[in-house]
C-alpha cells in the first residue's frame, strides 16, 4: 500500500461493500484520492486495510455486510459512518453507477457533511439475535401460506373443496379430503405444512421465553391487539427509546406517514413513505386491523379509527388502519419511555374532564 502518513487528520475512506470484493477510495485532507483499490470482503483483509490507513472517517452503505465491517472499523479506531442507501440519491440514481464511482461519492459526501448520508446505527448483537427469531418465523409463516394456497388450488381442479380450517390444524383437517390421484403429489406438501406449523410454534415459545427478560414488554402487551411478537419486535427494532426526542417521531421513522409533493401552490398528499423496518410496520398494521375488527375491544384507538373510517369515504378504512397503526406506534413508545400503566380510555377521560 502507498504511504499515507503525510497527513493523518481529515482522511476519509469511501468503502463500497460487495459480497466478494469491496472497492475503496481514500481521500486526504485536501480531497485528493491518494489510494484506490479493491479488497476481498473478508475479515483478515479488511482488518489489514483498517490497520494500515491513517485514522479516518470510514463511510459505507448499510447492507448485509455493513454490521461486522463497521465493527472492525471501530475496533481499529476509525470514525465509522453507515449511510442509509435509500436516502443517498447521488449513489443509487447515478447514471454512471459502478463500484469505483460509488466509493468516490461516499467518500466525498462523508468529507462534506455526514448529514447528507442520513447515517444509521446498527443494533446490538443480542438484540439482533433476538430479532432474527422474529424474522425466521415470518419467513416460515410465508412459506406455509404459499404451500396451503398451492394445495387448495391443486385440488380444485378435481372438483374437491377442502374444508375451512385454521392454518395450525390444516394438515390434520384436510389429509383425508385429498383425492386419491393427488396423494403422491400433494400428500407430502400437506405433511410439510404440519412440520412448518410445529416449527412456528417452537419460534413462538422461544419468543415468549426471551420476552420475559424484557420487563418493559409487559406494559405494552396490555394494549388490545398487541401480543408478545408485536411488542418484542417493536422494542428490539427501536432498541433505544431515547433515539427519539418525541414519541410522535416514531411514526415517520417506521414509514407510517404520507409522502408529500409540494411545489408552489400545489401540495399533493401521496401514499405512506414505507421508510424504516417493514416487519414492524406490517405487525403494527395487523394490530390496527384487529383493533378495528369485530374482535377489537372498545378503547380510544378503536373509537378514533372507526370515526376516521366513517368520514373517509371509499378509502376511509385503509386510511383509518394506517392512522391507527401510527397512533399505536406513538402509544407504544410513550408507554415504553414513561413506564405508565396503559389506560384504554385516557383520551376520553381527558375530554370529559
Amino acid at each position: 500500500m502507498k504511504d499515507c502518513s503525510a497527513g493523518r487528520d481529515g482522511y476519509v475512506l469511501g468503502l463500497d461493500l460487495g459480497d466478494r470484493k469491496s472497492r475503496y477510495v481514500l481521500l486526504n485532507e485536501r480531497g485528493v484520492a491518494v489510494e484506490e483499490a479493491s479488497v476481498p470482503t473478508k475479515a483478515k483483509w479488511l482488518e489489514t486495510l483498517f490497520e494500515e490507513i491513517p485514522k479516518s472517517r470510514v463511510v459505507m452503505e448499510v447492507g448485509s455486510q455493513s454490521r461486522w465491517v463497521s465493527e472492525l472499523g471501530k475496533e481499529a479506531g476509525h470514525e465509522v459512518i453507515v449511510a442509509n442507501a435509500r436516502r443517498v440519491r447521488l449513489v443509487y440514481e447515478n447514471p454512471q453507477k459502478s463500484d469505483e464511482v460509488d466509493a468516490q461519492w461516499l467518500a466525498r459526501l462523508g468529507r462534506v457533511d455526514t448529514k447528507l448520508l442520513h447515517p444509521i446505527v446498527h443494533r446490538g448483537r443480542q438484540v439482533q439475535a433476538d430479532l432474527a427469531i422474529v424474522r425466521s418465523r415470518e419467513a416460515v409463516v410465508k412459506a406455509r401460506t404459499l404451500l396451503i394456497n398451492h394445495v387448495r388450488g391443486m385440488v380444485k381442479a378435481w372438483g374437491v373443496q377442502l374444508p375451512k380450517c385454521g392454518t395450525k390444524v390444516f394438515d390434520r383437517e384436510v389429509r383425508e379430503a385429498i383425492p386419491q390421484e393427488l396423494k403422491v403429489s400433494v400428500g407430502p406438501i400437506v405433511e410439510l405444512v404440519g412440520q412448518l406449523s410445529e416449527q412456528i410454534a417452537v419460534y413462538e415459545r422461544e419468543l415468549k421465553e426471551r420476552a420475559e427478560s424484557y420487563p418493559e414488554l409487559q406494559g405494552l402487551m396490555a394494549i388490545d391487539g398487541v401480543g408478545p411478537i408485536v411488542a418484542s419486535c417493536f422494542i428490539w427494532t427501536l432498541e433505544d427509546p431515547s433515539r427519539f426526542r418525541r414519541s410522535r417521531d416514531v411514526g415517520p421513522y417506521l414509514g407510517l406517514v404520507p409522502k408529500r409533493d409540494q411545489s408552489g401552490e400545489v401540495d399533493r398528499r401521496l401514499g405512506i413513505t414505507k421508510a424504516g423496518d417493514e416487519g414492524v410496520r406490517c405487525l403494527l398494521v395487523q394490530s390496527a386491523h384487529h383493533i378495528l375488527g369485530y374482535r377489537g375491544k372498545d378503547c380510544d384507538l378503536r373509537r378514533f379509527g372507526l370515526k376516521l373510517a366513517e368520514a373517509g369515504g371509499v378509502r376511509g378504512k385503509k386510511r383509518a388502519v394506517v392512522a391507527v397503526a401510527r397512533k399505536l406506534s406513538v402509544l407504544l413508545h410513550h408507554l415504553w419511555v414513561t413506564g405508565e400503566e396503559y389506560d384504554p380510555f385516557y383520551q376520553a377521560k381527558r375530554r370529559s374532564a
